[in-house]
This record gives C-alpha cells, structure tokens and sequence, in this order.
C-alpha cells in the first residue's frame, strides 16, 4: 500500500513540475514574499466602510484591466495573431465615453454616462471588425494590421477629445473604475469576464475551433470549419475587452486622456499571455495562465513604485522577469532540467543500474553454441531481405 502511495506522489510531482503553471507561479509568489519582508504590512487587508483596502486589493484593482485585455489577447494569440491596437482602442473608449458625457444636457446623470458607454462599445466594435477584416479578408499580416490602428487611434482620441483632457463628474460612471462591491467593481467584472470566457471555450466546441485555426489555419479551413469567421470573432471580442479595459480606465480618474490612457498595456498583456504560458505560434492557450501572468505583470510594477524607482526602469523590469520566466518555459531548458534530474537520481529508468541494457532482450533469444553471433545477424539480415 505505502509503495502505492508513493509511486502515486511521484506522479502528482512530476505532472507538477511538468505544467506551464509552476513556474510563473514561482515568480508570482516570489514577488510576494519580497514585497512581504520589505514591508510587513503589505499582506494585511483591512474592511473599511464596507470596501476591503489593501496592497493585495491594490494589485488586484489596477491589474484587473491588464487582466481584460490579456483575456482577448490570448484568443488572438491563439489563432496565430496578435493585435497591437488594444492600447488605442482603449483611449478611444474612454475618449467618447468622456465627451459624451460632458456634451449631454445632464452630465451628473446615468442616462448620460450610460449612453456614452453604449457609443463606445460600439464603436469598439467598429474598430474590432474592421481588425478582423484586414487580417481574415484581405490576409494582411496581425501585425502589420493592428499597428495601423494603434497609430492612428491614439490621433482618433485626440481628436474626439481635441487634445485636452476631458474631467466629468458623474458618480454613476465612477464606480465603474472605483466603486466597490466589498471587493473594487473593476475586480468583479475582470473576474466575470474571465469565467465567461473559459465556460464558452471549454464547455462548447469554440475552444477547440480556435486551436485548430491556430495549429493549422489551410487544414481548419480544408475540413469545413470557418477559419476567417473565428479570426474576425476574436478580434472583435479583443475590440470589446480593450473597450471594457478603458472605461476602468478612465471612470477610474473620471478624465479621458488620449495621450496617456491606456499606453503600452498591450505590450503588458502580450507578456501577460506569453509569462501565462501560451505559445505565440498559435494553437494551445492557458487562461488560467494569463491571469497568473498578469498578476506578475501588476505586481511587478506596484513592487517597482513603491520602492521610490522611476517609472521607465519598470519596462527593463518587466523585461528581465519575462526572460527569466520564459527561459523557464522553453522547451530545451525544461528537457535540460529532466535530463539532469534523471542523472542525478539512482532510481530512474534511464540509469545503467536500473535500465537493464546488459541483459538481453527476450523478444530476440542469444545465439546458441552452435551459431556464432555474427552468422545469427547475417542470416536475420537475409531473412529480412527475402521477406
């Protein structure tokens, strides 16, 4: 029984040492525990007024955007895209939302700051169909695609706002970015988003569409399936959560800026993904993986501002944790890692000891006395050459 148990933890160990998780995990609670011993206060959650307040909370609250759009980033990802215009199409969002408002008869009123959502999320919409045509229509490359709007939408918000920042005052809007439900609005809605996602893509056969796509557009499409239909979907739900992400945003500040709003979060959340696990080739997607990421990704750059560091040395930050996490990841430094496990261990298969190399094999008997074992392998060969 004990031998069984243990060779059923041996198992459960490895599969844990052989997922994508463990180590952005790793980082994640590393992270953690060197914000913890620089401050001791940094766990502690406190409930005040009915709202949880914290540095956790904190990290959850800020991320909970890098989150929204890391969720349509790895759809895209997926089917071997990616779309770099998340950051604009953010700042439009909260450009229109923002100017709706203040041009309304009533700007302290939800009907006004309702109608400006529904303006942006429309438009958004616009913007995610027009991606999907110039990748899934035209065939133009992700890349070169989504870096026409990402140019050219941060001169779309600045034109919708004429270069100012736009302030509102409207509660109803607020409490998109800083209300609180106990836990920040912004959280809950991230979180929701997050199991919508995987409930479509697990529990229906979308999931598994998007893969195959990934892995082999010609063959998906050769096989019936509506490769340019899937294409255009997940570049309009990527439109949809970078709408989302910029209303956080912006009713987070109650201002709209184009310049700054939203600015190299989509680099964030392709790291998000990329740290999470999912290949840029295409194909295999972890969500679970792009919420570590972009739990890494916040933390990172709470763990950098509160250490009094300049802003800019966050993104070199950034870059040596990525590094570190995806050389982690890769194949060859993983079967490096296997390799020297095995070596290092007695008990493994491979092992001189263990691997039974010296003794032979049953299905071919040794040469007798008779028959030396160069003529036993010179008449196998002409058997095998007759046959």
């Amino acid at each position: 029984m004990s031998t069984v148990q243990t060779a059923g933890a041996a198992g459960v160990l490895e599969r844990v040492r052989g997922s994508r998780l463990l180590w952005p995990l790793v980082a994640l609670v590393a992270l953690i525990a060197a914000n913890a011993a620089r401050n001791p206060g940094f766990l502690s959650i406190r409930l005040q007024d009915g709202h949880l307040y914290g540095s956790l909370v904190d990290i959850l609250k800020n991320g909970a955007p890098t989150l929204l759009i890391a969720l349509g980033m790895t759809l895209v990802i997926a089917t071997r895209g990616i779309d770099l215009s998340v950051g604009a199409v953010a700042a439009i969002a909260g450009a229109v939302t923002c100017t709706t408002i203040v041009g309304s008869s009533d700007p302290t009123s939800p009907a006004a700051a309702l109608t400006g959502i529904g303006l942006a999320l429309a438009l958004c919409l616009v913007l995610g169909l027009w991606n999907g045509f110039l990748v899934s229509l035209l065939g133009i490359q992700p890349i070169i695609a989504t870096l026409v709007l990402m140019t050219a939408g941060r001169g779309i918000a600045m034109l919708i706002t004429d270069g100012q920042i736009i302030t509102v005052r409207n509660d109803f809007y607020r409490e998109i970015g800083a209300g609180f439900l106990l836990f920040p609005i912004s959280i809950l809605i991230a979180l929701a988003a997050l199991v919508a996602v995987a409930l479509v893509t697990r529990r229906t056969a979308l999931g598994l569409l998007i893969e195959s796509v990934g892995i082999n557009p010609e063959a998906s499409r050769l096989a019936g399936l509506r490769s340019r239909t899937i294409i255009w979907t997940v570049y309009v739900f990527a439109a949809l959560c970078a709408g989302v992400a910029g209303l956080m945003i912006s009713s987070n500040v109650s201002a709209a800026d184009a310049n700054s709003a939203g600015l190299w979060i989509e680099m964030d959340a392709i790291l998000a993904v990329v740290i999470g696990g999912s290949s840029l080739a295409g194909g295999k997607y972890s969500l679970s993986g792009t919420l570590v990421g972009a739990l890494i990704i916040q933390t990172l750059t709470t763990t950098v501002y509160s250490m009094g560091i300049a802003p800019e040395v966050t993104l070199v930050f950034k870059a040596l944790v990525v590094i570190a996490v995806c050389l982690l990841q890769a194949p060859k430094v993983r079967e490096r890692f296997r390799r020297r496990r095995r070596s290092q261990d007695p008990t493994s298969p491979s092992s001189p000891s263990t691997s039974g190399s010296l003794a032979p094999e049953e299905d071919s008997p040794a040469p007798t006395a008779h028959e030396p074992a160069g003529d036993a392998a010179s008449d196998s060969k002409q058997k095998v050459a007759q046959s």
